[in-house]
């Protein structure tokens, strides 16, 4: 009898063991606002910081691999202040099968928040400042101490623009929500017209005599001063920090400039370098900024970095918002080469740089993140392989929205990252032209069902090879610009095979010279196919600036103007640019790639024979077949077009637009026989028009 109750106990004890042997392991961790590293990270007794978490993580991983199951860190809800870039190393990576996951818990709202919170705001009662805000401004503002609040970095405004790199900007501040405004002149929305510019000699920007450039744009021009109309600026004498921002020359370079003086005798602002980099001409339009003389209206603020006092004046009650101001000038998150790792649910903002950095590694996963109210780029993906930024919603960021840069240009091996289901809008807030909402660089990556909007400039720069651009609807940008491209790459015969497919390009306006394109594939760009896109009211909407081997085809153009364009710059103005040693290097970028030597000759065999042609800088081999253009204007060709190296065959023209045709509903064919005849395939327009929800 005792024998066999020992045995039972063995066997269930045997039993239990073999349970939970069974079991798969938890390796989960939960971080909170309240939690405590002492803890054990638990749902119950969770961590409280990242790096807490990390180790944990690191301890684990080993085993988690073994067993062949994932790690998740869940952060409770709640604020998470960044005070240091959060960093993951090799040491840090996944596995295929056992990725590592930082995420928000269920559907609670975390936010991670480069910036601190600012408190103490009373009425304005500054002496100095009340002498120097009109009086009738003075029951609107209210200020408060940085410094009491521990706050003692406020950065610096920098020259930064159009040419220069991407830096953190200076402090900032956000109230409910949103980027509050510098005070300047004019208010937001309006502009300054430089009056005049005194000339210096020959002052001109490629070393050349001609007193106009090709848009017929002034170009001998002063890099030290300009006139003011107007006798406003005569007021600001007790500003120190007077910054200007500008389309200095043309409509797609802008940049900040620092006032050294204002002169109120000849109207002048004398300028501190660097300068504008094509200088300054009459006319143009910029803004003065820092100024607090010009707090006058609701959202603007000023900062007296001398004493740390800070005025605003809000547009909404204090006391039903918060407010803070941006602090961290290194990225908030950096993947600096592990594998497998993703970071999901997040909100991140009020950094002064970027929020998040790739660099290297394998198949890491920003997905599902609110990255908004920054100073700089949201995402940069710099080599590696397989990382996606995917789910994203991005906006009011000061830079662009995602660079990334992958692949092996010589041997045209892929990266194949890829940005996919983004909603990018309202970037662009600072620095203003040629950043991007998504920046393509490399070889072999991918972007798919993005929806982007609403730009001072351009919508997607891509440059290099055998990138696909498919799914994605661009509408209202190029806002403040002109010789823009919704998407756009140039200056390169080499740079080939990439594809932009199933795009919905619509409402296209750019006010400056030369308006907006589509697709712009400017300068000599070359190799590129552009395929089963609707594009609507977009400007010059496939636009072939001087390349070689573009093919357009399969295509609906309605009230474009033209639907589409090819030129022969290489011949006529851009000659001296693109021949021999000329500035855009066109030659040499050939030799960088040995372009007829393999891979790039069996890819490319038409490229490997273009020197053999009787003058490469004449457009050959461009095909236009195959579309259909309801109204606006159907095709432009200039007049140096060789008409017998360009096929225009199959196309479907008319002049006006059917009264069947129903956009948004996808009717694009009056009449289903015109498909047959054309041979042309349907666009596959509910897989385009995807708009993300938020």
């Amino acid at each position: 009898m005792k024998q066999t109750a020992v045995s039972t106990t063995l066997f269930f004890l045997l039993l239990t063991l073999l349970i939970a042997y069974a079991q798969p392991k938890d390796y989960t961790f939960y971080i909170s606002t309240e939690g405590d590293d002492t803890n054990g990270g638990t749902l119950e007794a969770p961590f409280s910081s990242w790096e807490r978490a990390r180790q944990a993580v690191r301890e684990v991983k080993q085993q988690a691999i073994e067993d062949e199951q994932p790690i998740t860190v869940y952060f409770r809800a709640g604020t998470y202040p960044i005070e240091s870039t959060f960093q993951l190393t090799a040491a840090d990576s996944g596995s295929a099968a056992v990725p590592i996951t930082y995420r928000s818990y269920s559907d609670e709202e975390v936010r991670l928040i480069g910036g601190q919170v600012i408190e103490g705001f009373e009425p304005l009662s500054n002496e100095e400042a009340q002498s120097r805000i009109p009086t009738e401004f003075h029951p609107n503002i209210y200020q408060t101490d940085l410094k009491a609040q521990g706050i003692t970095d406020f950065g610096t405004i920098k020259p930064t623009g159009f040419t220069r790199e991407m830096q953190p900007t200076a402090l900032e501040l956000f109230f409910a929500g949103e980027p509050m405004t510098l005070a300047r002149y004019p208010n937001p929305d309006e502009w300054l017209r430089i009056a005049s510019v005194p000339q210096q000699g020959e002052e001109l920007i490629n070393g050349g005599s001609d007193r106009v450039s090709r848009f017929g744009v002034p170009v001998g021009r002063h890099y030290g001063k300009f006139v003011y109309e107007g006798d406003r600026p005569d007021g600001w004498q007790s500003a120190k920090d007077i910054w200007l921002h500008g389309y200095w020359t043309h409509d797609w370079a802008d940049s900040y400039v620092k006032v050294d003086r204002i002169d109120p005798t000849t109207k002048e602002f004398v300028l501190s370098e660097p300068h504008g980099v094509y200088g300054y001409t009459q006319n143009q339009k910029y803004y003065a900024l820092n100024i607090l003389e010009e707090l006058d209206s609701p959202g603007e603020y000023y900062l007296d970095r001398e004493t740390g006092i800070l005025y605003f004046w809000p547009p909404a009650s204090l006391d039903n918002n918060t407010t803070y101001v941006s602090i961290l000038e290194e990225p908030m998150i950096r993947l600096d080469e592990p594998a497998n790792v993703r970071i999901e649910g997040f909100i991140l903002e009020g950094s002064r740089g970027e929020a998040i950095q790739i660099e290297g590694g394998r198949s890491n996963v920003i997905d599902n993140c609110t990255i908004r109210n920054l100073g700089s780029q949201a995402v940069t993906v710099n080599g590696g392989e397989q990382h996606g930024i995917s789910g994203c919603t991005i906006y009011n960021v000061g830079d662009g929205g995602i660079s990334i840069v992958g692949g092996d240009r010589k041997t045209l091996t892929p990266a194949n990252h890829y940005a996919v289901d983004n909603h990018i809008h309202h970037y662009s807030r600072i620095n203003k032209t040629y950043r991007a909402a998504v920046k393509l660089n490399g070889v072999g990556n991918r972007l798919a069902h993005n929806y982007i909007h609403d730009a001072p400039h351009t919508g997607v720069l891509f440059s290099g090879n055998e990138h696909l651009l498919e799914y994605n609807e661009v509408h209202d940008i190029a806002q403040e610009t002109g010789d823009v491209g919704a998407f756009y790459i140039g200056r390169d015969w080499t740079k080939r095979g990439n594809v932009v497919r199933y795009n919905y390009f619509h409402h296209l306006h750019g006010p400056g010279l030369h308006g907006v394109m589509a697709v712009y594939l400017d300068d000599a760009a070359s190799g590129t196919h552009i395929y089963g896109n609707v594009f609507y009211q977009s400007g010059r909407s496939a636009f072939i600036g001087g390349g070689h081997d573009n093919i357009v085809e399969n295509n609906i153009f309605i009230d474009c103007a033209p639907s589409v364009h090819l030129d022969a710059r290489g011949v006529g103005w851009a000659s001296k640019y693109i021949q021999p040693d000329g500035s855009w290097q066109m030659y040499e970028k050939l030799q960088a790639v040995s372009y007829d030597q393999p891979p790039y000759r069996d890819q490319y065999p038409r490229l490997a024979g273009i020197l053999e042609r009787e003058n490469p800088a004449m457009p050959d081999g461009n095909i236009i077949r195959r579309n259909i253009s309801y109204g606006g204007q159907w095709l432009n060709l200039t007049d140096e077009v060789d008409t017998s190296r360009v096929t225009i065959e199959n196309n479907y023209v008319l002049d006006q637009v059917p009264d069947n045709i129903d956009i948004e509903a996808g009717q694009f064919y009056p009449d289903d026989s015109i498909l047959s005849n054309l041979n042309f395939e349907p666009i596959p327009w509910d897989s385009i028009a995807q708009r993300p929800s938020d």
